[in-house]
């Protein structure tokens, strides 16, 4: 029999890919979300944190399979929310799950529970959680991994991670938003650090086919146990690393199109990475004083000038994922997206 589905947090970037998908391919589909953007999917408006909200979707949709895509907006959320959102509302998801009958569960996790500040290359899914984790988005990642593997066979339960790394494309309104507001400033020829560190970078159309295909591959593991997919951890990427600098620069030079003669050929200012964390220090305890965000932090020099890049051979082998959309082309997409939005949308 064909799956039924949930997307949990539908409405988002890669909810919102992930549900398109999986209509336009003839599947049954719903989305639970906070937020209802979109009217062509079936759509159910709930909290995860509130008892019984996912349960009774469950039971009305009759779903099968829940791809669970909800979080709180990493850059803006507070901690409470992130705890409340991350962990409790995944194991409610988790228990409503169980109860329901539910056979399987995708879980959208994030590269950087790996993340410590140091360089990673390489990097594949052997790699421990990090012992001190940057930020509380991470924190709660973690965990609510561990809840996730945890039930994996509870109840014939089978359960999957998925860990994309730097997703970005049309819908995006975090990563676009920051570079373009860069743009529009005239801070374009800053650079923090060497530009020597590969960085992964994922059109969210790829991790959307690695969410189905996790779906499509994840098979009830017992008694048989033989599910390659049940219990596992994959890193999603397009297995083509940029240097960090030549992916933002390759964004401003797509607005450029849209501002012809905005920005003149200026000599490049390099700020050393020592430096950059000298600064960004100075900006969390002004903005500390003042009580508001820093325009600058400590976490955001670490993230621009460290090595970050993963192995998806296992993605590769096991779940038969290949990337393809180019960054190159989803950066078109999303730049060509971008600008075909009201002013006031962009703000």
């Amino acid at each position: 029999m064909p799956d039924i589905y949930l997307v949990v947090g539908g409405s988002g970037l890669l909810g919102r890919h992930i549900a398109k998908q999986l209509q336009d391919r003839g599947d049954n589909v719903s989305v639970l979300d906070i937020v209802q953007r979109y009217d062509d999917v079936p759509f159910f408006h709930g909290d995860i944190c509130e008892e019984g909200v996912v349960l009774s979707v469950l039971k009305r949709t009759g779903a099968t399979c829940v791809i669970h895509t909800a979080s709180p907006q990493a850059k803006t959320a507070g901690p409470t929310l992130f705890w409340k959102v991350n962990v409790d509302g995944t194991k409610l998801i988790i228990t409503a799950c169980i109860e329901a009958g539910v056979k399987k569960l995708v879980y959208t996790s994030s590269s950087g529970v790996v993340f410590d500040g140091s360089d990673l290359q390489n990097a594949d899914e052997n790699y421990p959680y990090a012992k001190k984790p940057l930020d509380v988005y991470m924190e709660t990642k973690i965990q609510a991994e561990k809840a996730i593997i945890a039930a994996n066979g509870v109840n014939d339960l089978s359960t999957v991670i998925l860990r994309p790394s730097g997703i970005f494309g049309p819908g995006d309104r975090q990563l676009i938003a920051g570079l373009y507001n860069t743009y529009l400033t005239g801070r374009t020829n800053i650079q923090i650090g060497n530009n020597k560190n590969l960085t992964d970078w994922t059109p969210v159309v790829n991790v959307a086919d690695a969410h189905i295909l996790a779906a499509d591959k994840l098979s009830n593991p017992y008694p048989s146990n033989r599910s390659e997919v049940a219990g596992q951890i994959f890193f999603i990427t397009n297995d083509d690393p940029w240097f960090f600098w030549d992916f933002t620069n390759g964004i401003w030079n797509r607005l450029d199109a849209y501002f012809p003669g905005k920005r003149q050929p200026t000599k490049k200012r390099i700020i050393p990475r020592w430096l950059g964390m000298c600064l960004g220090a100075f900006f969390e305890f002004e903005a500390w004083l003042r009580g508001r965000k820093p325009s600058m932090t400590r976490f955001t020099i670490t993230f621009s000038c460290a090595k970050r890049w993963h192995n998806i051979s296992k993605a590769k082998k096991v779940l038969g994922y290949q990337p393809r959309l180019s960054i190159s082309d989803e950066m078109d997409a999303v730049v060509k997206w971008w600008m075909s939005l009201d002013e006031s949308e962009r703000h």
